[in-house]
């Protein structure tokens, strides 16, 4: 990812914080096959394990799941088989891509400080993302005690915190969340033999909000105007996102 200095967020606890918020990710291999292709790629939705919420450097661990018929399966059991690892861990680096919710288009109509004044403008999207790397271990084999612990612990937890944190079932004056133990035992270990886990213990974190902070006071509040007159609830967002972002530029260059 091209880490222009004025669009970096190396704050961890906010790159954190953006993955739990954006959990689909989508999960990048590269690794050689004589069956496949050697990149693949799929939309995960993941869990990130912290061990410690309070700490400002811990990069934490993710926890996901694929469907064994998955080419990216087939390839990453290939390569742990392939390198002899008794504990599963692949040898290559694999990396993850989150992308946030707000992103666009930007027309230079939006400019109101400098398309009147030089005219030199030029449309751009904005958008925001982090990209975690690290080294994955994968769970395939459905004998193993290990991997039922694994899949069972990912399922509930990734279901739990979706109905809670993206549903909002929280129980209460709202309704209760749907839980894995709602449905019949046998069905979910059926189900559990034709997945299998990867969890990535994170050894780098990048983060970009590209959200026009590089323009000047006249420009950006165009900008959060422009959206807002749209009417629309992306637009809402991203008027919200570049007002925030560009508050914490002028945070940050005052401190």
């Amino acid at each position: 990812m091209y880490m222009r200095e004025v669009y970096v967020e190396r704050d961890i606890p906010t790159l954190r914080r953006f993955i739990q918020e954006n959990p689909l990710g989508l999960l990048i291999t590269a690794l050689q096959s004589s069956t496949f292709p050697t990149i693949q790629c799929s939309h995960v939705p993941w869990m990130l394990d912290i061990d410690d919420e309070a700490s400002e450097t811990e990069l934490g661990r993710l926890r996901g799941h694929l469907a064994k018929p998955n080419p990216q399966s087939k390839v990453l059991v290939e390569a742990v088989q392939a390198s002899s690892a008794s504990n599963g861990r692949l040898r290559e680096e694999v990396s993850v891509v989150f992308n946030g919710p707000a992103h666009s288009y930007v027309t230079p109509k939006f400019y109101t400080e400098t398309k009147p004044s030089t005219g030199k403008v030029v449309p751009t999207w904005d958008y925001s993302a982090v990209q975690a790397y690290g080294i994955a271990t994968v769970y395939f084999d459905t004998s193993a005690p290990e991997t039922g612990e694994f899949l069972q612990r990912q399922i509930s937890d990734l279901t739990h915190h979706a109905e809670t944190s993206i549903m909002g079932y929280t129980g209460g004056d709202r309704l209760e969340p749907w839980e894995v133990t709602d449905a019949p035992e046998r069905y979910i270990d059926l189900l559990k033999k034709n997945i299998i886990g990867v969890e990535i213990e994170i050894t780098r974190l990048d983060g970009k909000f590209k959200m026009s902070q590089e323009l000047g006071k006249g420009d950006l509040q165009g900008l959060v105007k422009g959206f807002q007159s749209l009417q629309t609830e992306n637009g809402s967002r991203m008027a919200k996102t570049i007002e925030e972002r560009g508050q914490i530029k002028v945070s940050r260059a005052s401190g």
